[in-house]
């Protein structure tokens, strides 16, 4: 994928530039309706359909929503290379009922998902328009994706359905995450997720004490798995995120569970992980079967892979790469290379060169129900995702 020369792309996008910081209010105007859309994980068709229509006021190409609930429109290039995909996720992490209406303090925008990912969806839509066939054309053609079930348990259902799906692999992909315009995520943060299960007969607390307990052993194990070594290089994490189990505070249960998060940007590093996160639940099991009644019966358990994301990394001398980091330095940003978990993890796992970025202004409170967004210099990030867009596309034509 050619990169071009990022500071003469940056300077020929003047006018395109332009008519991006002059369409700014619009652009926030769509960040806010969208956000005020409810769209949980699993449950994104409402907003999906906004974007759709969106999509097709732009005149993008085969607007579809396919199996999954992805919406995806195309503008085609001027030839029939393999295209450059830019996707930004639909969905949020807030539940079914949350409260979702955007409020105005100041330079701020506040409300759940205002940041993750109304803002990244809002300039996807912002440079569909850019790039409109005509005043930007490109050599390669660029399918725009708003993707479902990025966040939590969706698993980045919705990316893996696309890269699965394509007739070719694509030149590049880039994906628009949030806030922010120096960060370029080069390197896939993988995670692994499990449920693990112990059942045991139960009974009451006084008369059956002595039988095997669920909760015991799913404590212990938590236990294990928070004193168990971690490498540093790389960077690995574990956490034990949720526990439960029982029916009543005097009643043995007959069934415990737990839900663990295990990260790393290293596939080694996750399957070695793994393989001591099983031996840390055999050895939590076998202590508490081994103070059980004799007689009375074993307790069993049993692991479940609830997420599964892949891992990897661009080479940082990628044309991609260089490609951004030169735009961020062109609207006068340095630039800062992370790691992190996001849609582009997919394609990178699958060898395709990809990126995320931000997609402009700042933000904070993610996830919580205190997500604030500052506008101040927010069509700088936006620039600079048109320049990066328009660098792995290569620019055909622009007034």
């Amino acid at each position: 994928m050619p990169s071009g020369n990022s500071v003469s792309l940056f300077s020929r996008l003047a006018s395109a530039r332009a008519r991006l910081a002059a369409g700014d209010d619009r652009l926030l105007d769509t960040q806010v309706a969208l956000s005020e859309i409810p769209s949980p994980t699993g449950a994104e068709m409402a907003r999906g359909a906004s974007v759709a229509e969106r999509f097709r006021a732009l005149s993008l190409g085969n607007v579809r929503i396919d199996d999954v609930g992805n919406v995806l429109g195309i503008r085609q290039g001027d030839s029939d290379e393999p295209p450059v995909v830019i996707c930004a996720h639909l969905d949020t992490i807030f539940p079914e009922g949350t409260p979702v209406g955007v409020s105005r303090d100041g330079p701020q925008l506040c409300g759940p998902g205002i940041v993750d990912n109304s803002r990244g969806l809002a300039a996807m839509l912002a440079l569909a328009e850019a790039i409109d066939g005509y005043r930007v054309r490109t050599v390669r053609s660029i399918l725009f994706a708003a993707t479902v079930g990025e966040e939590g348990t969706g698993d980045l259902r919705g990316v893996k359905h696309l890269f699965a799906n394509l007739s070719e692999p694509p030149s590049a992909c880039i994906a628009l995450d949030g806030a922010g315009d120096d960060r370029i995520v080069t390197r896939a943060l993988g995670a692994r997720r499990y449920r693990v299960t112990f059942r045991g007969t139960g009974g009451h607390s006084w008369a059956a004490f002595g039988v095997a307990n669920p909760v015991h052993a799913a404590g212990a194990t938590a236990a294990k798995l928070a004193a168990m070594p971690l490498p540093r290089v790389p960077r690995t994490t574990l956490s034990v995120c949720r526990i439960g189990g029982g029916i009543s505070v005097n009643a043995i249960p007959d069934e415990a569970w737990l839900e663990i998060d295990l990260r790393s940007s290293s596939q080694d590093a996750l399957e070695r992980c793994a393989d001591d996160v099983e031996q840390a639940i055999r050895a939590a099991v076998r202590q508490e079967n081994a103070r059980r009644a004799s007689g009375s019966p074993a307790l069993t358990w049993s692991i479940t892979t609830i997420g599964d994301r892949p891992c990897g990394e661009i080479d940082v001398d990628h044309p991609l790469v260089l490609a951004a980091v030169l735009a961020t330095t062109a609207i006068g940003r340095t630039p800062e290379l992370a790691t992190a978990s996001t849609d582009a993890n997919v394609p990178i796992s699958l060898g395709v060169p990809a990126i995320a970025i931000g997609a402009g202004g700042r933000g904070g409170g993610v996830h919580t129900s205190g997500e604030w967004y500052d506008n101040t210099d927010g069509t700088l990030g936006v620039a600079r995702a048109l320049t990066v867009v328009v660098a792995a596309a290569e620019l055909s034509g622009a007034d």
